[in-house]
């Protein structure tokens, strides 16, 4: 499967959770390298941006960024090699991010069940942007899905950022909840039109305040968290930025 470089090495790492309903929990994250979306603020660009596509970002005014070359930031592994680095930390979650993991979900399924011959209660997180359907084995190989549909602000139409059968098929699901980032209170209108379009449960929907960095973060965590409490929606931080900063590998 494709996974994100990270040094030399693929992009598996022994941290903790930083975001969502499992936040501080420690965890292995491990990072799938390509994705059907291309939002121009994503920071895992490393797995999209490559040479010769013709994506935005807003990274391009920045001096000397440049699209990355795929054999640069790709490592090809097996899903076995992937569960024996895992297995090494001895850690009893693995989050599964991106990119956009739910594209190779065949492949991670081999690996999950590789790990869980190992450790059976071991605990596995998937992070999606809610695109792609998981199939019935992966779903219910996996403990919770983390889904980030992308608002207008990602730059892309709504046809390719959002998709009813899956977004129903998530709602639907016990092991789904739903994570939006907000960086202005008109996002909020969107996210709440998104909620009644969709049939996404309110009580499952989780509001996160932009940034990367703390100064960032605090700008729009109060307000935030205040809208929240009087909107019936649960508040998150961001806590592996406050830690690290906006660092790749912690």
């Amino acid at each position: 499967m494709k996974l994100a470089k990270l040094g030399e090495g693929p992009e598996i790492f022994h941290t903790i959770q930083g975001e969502g309903v499992s936040v501080g929990a420690p965890a292995v994250f491990i990072r799938a390298s390509r994705c059907n979306l291309h939002c121009v603020w994503c920071d895992t660009d490393h797995t999209w941006n490559f040479d010769k596509t013709p994506w935005p970002h807003e990274k391009d005014a920045v001096p000397g960024y440049a699209k990355f070359k795929k054999a640069d930031v790709t490592f090809e592994i097996d899903p076995a090699d992937a569960a024996e680095r895992i297995l090494a930390y001895d850690c009893p979650r693995t989050v599964i991010t991106g990119g956009e993991p739910l594209l190779q979900q065949d492949r991670f399924l081999e690996m999950i069940g590789l790990i869980r011959e190992r450790q059976p209660g071991h605990q596995f997180e998937v992070e999606t942007n809610g695109t792609k359907i998981p199939s019935p084995a992966f779903h219910e190989a996996v403990s919770q899905f983390n889904v980030s549909p992308k608002l207008s602000n990602a730059g892309m139409p709504e046809t390719l950022r959002l998709n009813a059968e899956a977004l129903a098929s998530f709602a639907a699901s016990p092991k789904a909840w739903f994570k939006f980032v907000v960086a202005e209170p008109t996002d909020l209108e969107e996210i709440q039109s998104l909620c009644a379009a969709y049939q996404l449960p309110r009580q499952r929907v989780l509001l996160m305040p932009e940034g990367r960095t703390c100064e960032e973060l605090d700008r729009h965590a109060p307000w935030l968290a205040e809208t929240c409490r009087d909107l019936g929606f649960r508040f998150s931080d961001r806590l592996h930025i406050r830690l690290w900063g906006d660092k790749r590998g912690v």
